[in-house]
């Protein structure tokens, strides 16, 4: 009878276990799949959907297949802490992989630090980000370093020196790396000759745009998203300001060309990856996104494709997905070899990393050059 019962026992533990590991692992995604940024969104899902067919066709996780749980916050202010505490209540995501927007992840971070799930940004640049707590983390480079990087590139290599900034005043993002440009390009010698805000929302640019021409700046900063990017060059040219434009990572996005069309044209912006790149890692991942999907990644999708692939990484560096162990593992990432570079993570929670500038010549968007913290 004990015989008989004890095979009952390891028949029931064997039929679990196999069912435990056919148990995919699941990791959440939270981006603006829909509304007014979808771009963002859409770059950064194909880049997720790469890497976890990649890794899923290499053998999974610990043995079970990589499942990503995606949540649409649809870029509405409010819906990312929504799908935060869906995908960590709900689908008990081991992980969140969310978002590109600093205002939107701020929304998700707190969430995801209370309940001790790590969180991993691909894009979201705010030094604020990652302040919320120890359970988030980030791939980027962050505000302080592009604000730096593209005032220095302003003064030094297009020797501009009047600067109009242009602020959406209701962004984290927007207002942060407005003030790092501009701290660093009057440490330069350069002037500030006049700031104005809008809000994110706004689509008619015009009276801002007015007061800045009178100033005469040689220089327009836009630290905003590409909407804003297109629609601002466009109405620039209307009104006969020829300041060169200059923006952040929030400018990339196909749809920048087709909403600003050649009023863009002579503007530059800093991102994250240029499929330029020749480091064979970088042309790997190009060559398996164009064949996919047709057409070349930007910064958003290497930083997603990055940001999925690490934390598999620290899932199978913990052995484990209970998620305080994935989360020291992801504390000790040391030299990680991503599609944007190697990553560190250092005591911030922040990844130390290039920046690629990019301007638009021609009607197309070009590399132009990458510099390094």
């Amino acid at each position: 009878m004990i015989l008989r019962h004890s095979r009952i026992w390891l028949f029931v533990f064997l039929t679990w276990a196999a069912a435990r590991a056919a148990e995919p692992v699941k990791v959440g995604f939270f981006m603006s799949i829909t509304g007014r940024d979808a771009s963002f969104g859409e770059a950064s899902l194909r880049g997720a959907r790469l890497a976890v067919d990649e890794l899923n066709a290499a053998g999974g996780v610990l043995g079970r297949p990589l499942e990503l749980v995606v949540e649409d916050n649809r870029s509405q202010a409010g819906e990312s802490a929504t799908a935060a505490k869906k995908l960590i209540a709900r689908d008990r995501v081991v992980a969140l992989i969310g978002e590109c927007s600093s205002a939107r992840t701020l929304e998700a971070a707190p969430v995801a630090q209370a309940a001790g799930v790590p969180l991993v940004t691909p894009a979201s640049t705010n030094p604020k980000v990652t302040e919320t707590g120890d359970a988030i983390f980030r791939v980027c480079f962050i505000d302080p370093f592009q604000g730096d990087v593209l005032a220095t590139f302003a003064r030094k290599r297009l020797n501009l020196k009047r600067a109009a900034l242009l602020v959406d005043a209701g962004s984290p993002y927007s207002v942060g790396l407005a003030d790092y440009f501009a701290r660093t390009f009057k440490a330069l010698g350069g002037e500030i000759v006049a700031t104005q805000k809008y809000s994110g929302a706004d689509t008619d640019y015009r009276a801002q745009l007015t007061s800045i021409r009178a100033a005469a700046p040689d220089a327009l900063f836009l630290p905003g998203y590409y909407v804003s990017a297109g629609l601002v060059a466009k109405q620039a040219k209307q009104l006969g300001l020829t300041a060169t434009l200059l923006g952040g990572d929030g400018f990339e996005a196909p749809q920048l060309l087709e909403i600003g069309g050649d009023a863009l044209e002579g503007a530059y912006y800093s991102t994250h990856f240029a499929a330029e790149n020749r480091d064979a890692a970088s042309r790997r991942f190009v060559a398996a996104y164009q064949s996919r999907f047709g057409a070349a990644p930007n910064g958003l999708s290497a930083l997603t494709y990055d940001s999925v692939r690490l934390v598999a990484d620290a899932v199978t560096r913990a052995g484990s997905t209970d998620r305080a162990a994935v989360r020291s593992a992801l504390a000790a990432t040391r030299d990680f070899p991503g599609v944007t570079g190697r990553t560190s993570i250092n005591a911030q929670r922040d990844a130390e990393k290039s920046a690629a500038i990019i301007a638009v010549r021609g009607g197309k968007l070009q590399f132009v050059e990458v510099i390094a913290p």
